[in-house]
């Protein structure tokens, strides 16, 4: 179990961490979402002993980083996939880990086989790919068998197969009773992925709380209508006290009531559904409501439409530079082409 207390960490008058209280529980996974900025990776470094709280405490299982002996056999975490020495093997990098920490030569081909690494096991990891490093990185964790489990993206550089069995390993970890701690931008991950959710903004704590519980609150849940009966059916649902309101193409949309309900009246008034269905925001549209006031770094449309090329002002536009930033960047190049600078 992770256990975070008024945790704060400032640099300078920057505050990136601002008195965050929240526990980690074992036996599901818990993902921690948040902007940029909002203070994900320096919560997971102090949880490690990286940076040092300004002011409050986090403890693993009772106790400081720092104080326990052996820690990967404890905790197992994945932070930065390029922090290896490039001129080793991948087993060598996990060699001198397990070494460092009691843990014997064997269990390094376990996970190597674990992470489908067994082929590359005595190739240098400078000439990994970015999926390769992350399944070297996910080896590292995995390498103490520990009962607790951080990853920061870890999905980064997989291909889909990847992705699957990450996704898969990490549901089968908190399945164990494993506490799983994961961080990630991938929105349609991890509303596959993780049960329970830990949502920070500027260092804030905006949400503790289920997924499904997440959605509901942060989200408008509606029911879809469709149906030849389209003004009988809105007098039915009137009469009953539920009201339905066209929303285009042919559509009823109802706020406030549940699908069985509208599908019983309808059956009882003897009405054809061509659709009932409801309706609830992504995980994605829920995270994008709730961090719209949190948001640091914002990003703003080009002045002009990009073209076939994927450049503002770029061949299909009228001239080179007309679509301001991008388009002159585009400009540049093809001088730089024709001159050969």
């Amino acid at each position: 179990m992770i256990e975070l207390e008024g945790l704060t960490k400032r640099y300078g008058e920057k505050v990136a961490v601002n008195h965050l209280t929240f526990t980690v529980r074992p036996g599901v996974v818990t993902g921690f979402l948040g902007p940029n900025g909002a203070g994900k990776s320096t919560t997971m470094r102090m949880l490690l002993g990286l940076d040092h709280p300004t002011a409050g405490d986090v403890r693993i299982d009772g106790r400081h980083y720092d104080q326990i002996r052996h820690p990967l056999t404890y905790i197992g975490a994945l932070l930065d996939a390029k922090a290896m020495h490039g001129g080793r093997s991948a087993f060598n990098h996990l060699l001198c880990l397990a070494q460092s920490n009691g843990i014997t030569k064997s269990r390094v081909a376990e996970v190597l086989d674990t992470v489908g690494l067994t082929a590359v096991a005595k190739k240098k990891a400078k000439g990994f790919s970015l999926g390769m490093g992350q399944r070297l990185g996910i080896a590292g964790a995995l390498l103490g068998d520990p009962q607790i489990l951080m990853f920061d993206e870890p999905v980064n550089g997989l291909d889909p197969e990847g992705i699957h069995w990450i996704r898969n390993l990490m549901k089968s970890l908190a399945a164990q009773g494993r506490t799983v701690f994961v961080s990630s931008h991938l929105m349609s991950e991890m509303a596959l992925t993780a049960d329970h959710l830990v949502v920070i903004g500027q260092g804030r704590l905006l949400a503790d709380t289920s997924m499904a519980d997440f959605i509901r609150q942060n989200s408008r849940s509606y029911v879809r209508l469709r149906s030849p009966q389209q003004e009988r059916l809105r007098d039915v649902l009137r009469q009953a006290g539920i009201t339905a309101v066209e929303a285009g193409n042919g559509t009823l949309e109802v706020d406030g009531a549940r699908s069985e309900r509208i599908g019983e009246l309808a059956a009882k008034h003897q009405l054809v559904l061509h659709e009932l269905s409801p309706q609830q925001a992504s995980l994605e549209e829920a995270f994008m409501q709730l961090t719209a006031e949190s948001v640091e770094y914002h990003a703003h449309a080009e002045t002009g439409p990009p073209d076939t090329d994927g450049w503002a002002g770029g061949p299909g536009s009228a001239s080179p530079g007309a679509g301001g930033g991008w388009g002159e960047q585009w400009a540049r190049e093809q001088r730089q082409k024709k001159t050969g600078s």
